[in-house]
């Protein structure tokens, strides 16, 4: 049997190849998600910017750093956790991704998941949050715990929503809210241990 990580790269080079989305045309590269294949956390951003489309990794600009902060801040450290986003590939000037742009990488995000088995799934941000919850506001669900039953990763699963660290980083109020909500993180962890 295939180790996680062998099966992510598997998936990732499958996908890669076979993967529809219109914005492979545009973007550099794929961003494949990064980090620890046995992870009890994944944490899922809406799609690469300009240094990730560049780096080949997700998070790794100014809302990277700042992630980096935040898991220092639990005690955690990116090598803990994996983290991807909806989208594999850079939208055009950083561009909200558009709905057939997420449905054409979405098999790549759920195939990620099940091969992970997280424990707890964290968005950062309403992208990845309304791909699982697409009725529900980020201003008003922001750091509650939620668990759902998702059939296509066949199990309940349990979601955390955050703000997007890129929006934090200019704006104040909503970094205070953010930290606040991500120092949720090992409480939600204990609760479903």
């Amino acid at each position: 049997m295939a180790s996680k990580r062998e099966q992510l790269d598997e998936l990732n080079k499958y996908w890669q190849e076979n993967c529809q989305c219109e914005l492979r045309k545009t973007a550099k590269q794929a961003v494949f998600g990064d980090g620890n294949a046995e992870a009890e956390i994944v944490f899922i951003g809406e799609a690469p910017g300009k240094n990730e489309d560049a780096g080949g990794k997700p998070f790794i600009g100014a809302a990277g750093k700042f992630l980096n902060e935040m898991l220092e801040g639990i005690g955690r450290k990116r090598e803990d956790i994996y983290i991807t986003n909806i989208v594999k590939y850079r939208p055009p000037n950083n561009r909200d991704p558009e709905p057939k742009e997420k449905e054409d990488c979405n098999e790549w995000l759920i195939n990620e998941l099940k091969i992970i088995n997280p424990k707890l799934i964290v968005f950062l941000g309403r992208h990845s949050m309304t791909r699982f919850f697409p009725t529900e506001k980020i201003s008003e669900i922001h750091g509650k715990l939620l668990l759902k039953n998702i059939p296509e990763l066949e199990k309940k699963q349990a979601f955390l929503p955050l703000y997007h660290p890129a929006a934090a980083l200019y704006n104040g109020g909503m970094r205070e809210t953010l930290i606040k909500d991500f120092n949720k993180i090992p409480k939600a962890l204990e609760k479903l241990s």
